[in-house]
């Protein structure tokens, strides 16, 4: 079977027309997600690779299938306890005991982060990119690493060709399980051998957590700090409500507790309270320019046909949904622990 990416430019840019002409999806989104599934692929094939879990909104996209927007980045944790184990083994759930705590483990992560991605992820992904003769820049910034590779198509601008690798290590990555990916084109082109990957995968009960606390930290602010793109994080909450996922979540108080002393730990904005967010406060619909900057972000995202024709529905709609939630999630849900569903395997450090 012939492989995608050592095609000839024009071989290449047929199939993506095909593919795109079946699916729905324009060629540019195509052709970045076969790269997302590529870089998946070299993080979890390396002898690191048993320390990340893959998170956020292409988990959700790829791994989970829950979501049918584009999601075109790679966001990772590397588990703390392997990076920190001197740190993380203090306490029971890898999080500091107090605010100097915090400031002290958060300088020695970004430090050993750094030099990990320098000294092994980085040139990792440069072999694996000379190996296979591809055509794309990397370039590192502290704890994240830019592909750029030479794309075929353009949409609006709004999805760049270029995938971020972005990297955390100040969670355990818990609870997760290993999801099979591959690429949306491979389905409709069956003759042509696409990229796949088995990554660790962040749960969505946590993802749903991990997003409404965001968000309620946005609508809280008025904004995210040196952050774009952020409309997404609403579109996931309703699709995560559409699966079932929200509720599964909203009952696991446990779940909601700890992701909530985590983003008060490692993530603390001023004025905004995580554990009442997951204790019947949350909010999920901002005001004001707030409500003002999401719209036009939704748009934007709506525009370069991120998402599909069915779930492109209008921003008032997205908002009446996230109202919906925001309701369900304050009505007592979290602390009906009683009905939460049996937790998966969690993974240990070393495995």
């Amino acid at each position: 079977m012939v492989d995608f990416l050592q095609l000839p430019d024009d071989d290449r840019r047929e199939a993506l027309n095909f593919a795109a002409g079946r699916s729905g999806r324009p060629l540019h989104l195509l052709e970045k997600d076969v790269w997302v599934v590529w870089a998946l692929d070299v993080l979890f094939r390396a002898s690191f690779g048993e320390h990340l879990v893959f998170k956020g909104g292409t988990s959700l996209s790829k791994a989970h299938k829950i979501i049918r927007r584009f999601s075109e980045d790679i966001d990772v944790t590397f588990d703390i306890r392997a990076l920190v184990p001197e740190l993380a083994g203090i306490t029971e759930d890898a999080i500091p005991p107090n605010r100097s705590q915090e400031k002290r483990w958060t300088k020695e992560i970004r430090a050993r982060l750094a030099k990990k991605i320098g000294g092994e992820i980085a040139p990792a992904v440069r072999a694996a990119l000379d190996i296979g003769n591809l055509r794309a820049d990397l370039r590192a910034e502290v704890d994240r690493l830019y592909i750029r590779y030479d794309a075929l198509a353009t949409g609006t601008g709004y999805v760049r060709p270029e995938i971020l690798l972005e990297f955390g290590a100040r969670s355990t990555g818990e609870p997760s399980d290993v999801r099979f990916v591959t690429a949306d084109a491979a389905e409709h082109i069956p003759e042509l051998a696409f990229p796949t990957a088995s990554p660790h995968t962040l749960r969505p009960e946590r993802t749903f957590w991990e997003k409404a606390t965001a968000a309620h930290a946005y609508c809280v602010t008025g904004g995210f700090r040196g952050g774009d793109r952020f409309s997404r994080h609403w579109h996931d909450i309703t699709r995560l409500d559409a699966f079932g996922m929200a509720d599964a979540a909203i009952a696991d108080a446990d779940l909601a507790k700890m992701v909530a002393r985590h983003k008060a730990s490692f993530f603390p904005e001023k004025g905004v309270d995580y554990a009442a967010a997951v204790s019947g406060e949350l909010r999920c619909v901002p005001s004001g320019k707030a409500l003002e900057s999401l719209a036009d972000d939704y748009r934007q995202m709506v525009d370069d046909r991120l998402l599909p024709a069915e779930e492109s529905f209008s921003f008032e709609e997205l908002m009446e949904r996230c109202g919906k939630v925001e309701n369900k999630a304050n009505g007592g849900g979290v602390t009906c622990s009683s009905t939460k569903p049996a937790p998966p395997r969690r993974r240990s450090a070393g495995k």
